[in-house]
């Protein structure tokens, strides 16, 4: 039993990154240089995380990726020339949100243009005149004139109409 919990407890460590070894080429940078490495590491996708920035993955890759964004920003790189490493190396992908340019724009604008047709189909069926009323039926007991009579249909209408 002990064994079982412990070789659970030991697997859920590793899975989440809390046995990842640190990274230990990286020196604290000054207070306003590590907001900065921090705010770069939100714009950065984790290259083995799913949807996970560099500043919030546990992984030892994405700390491995911050401690690049350290030492780049230590040596006095601007914050574009920091995420045009990362593209060159990785390409678009890396950012998490992506420029709104070429193909792209399509993505930032599809859902845009699904919204406005969406509303224009709902607006054209709203606004749609009301079907015409179906004709008035027979007075009980007569019937249609080219309408063949079904005796049964004729009993259950007499009954319904007492």
């Amino acid at each position: 039993m002990n064994a079982a919990l412990l070789s659970l407890t030991l697997f859920l460590g590793i899975a989440s990154g809390q046995f990842a070894p640190q990274q230990a080429g990286s020196e604290p940078l000054t207070p306003a240089l590590e907001a900065r490495v921090q705010k770069l590491g939100k714009e950065l996708r984790c290259a083995v995380c799913q949807g996970l920035s560099v500043a919030d993955s546990p992984s030892s890759m994405a700390r491995a990726q911050l401690d690049k964004v350290r030492e780049l920003v230590s040596e006095g790189k601007t914050d574009q020339e920091v995420r045009d490493y990362f593209i060159a190396r990785y390409g678009e992908w890396v950012l998490l949100q992506p420029k709104a340019e070429g193909f792209n724009l399509l993505v930032w604008l599809g859902p845009v243009a699904l919204l406005l047709g969406g509303g224009y189909v709902i607006s054209r069926q709203v606004r749609r005149q009301p079907a015409p009323a179906p004709p008035a039926p027979p007075a009980p007991g007569t019937p249609a004139s080219d309408e063949p009579v079904d005796p049964y249909l004729a009993a259950v209408r007499r009954e319904l109409d007492q």
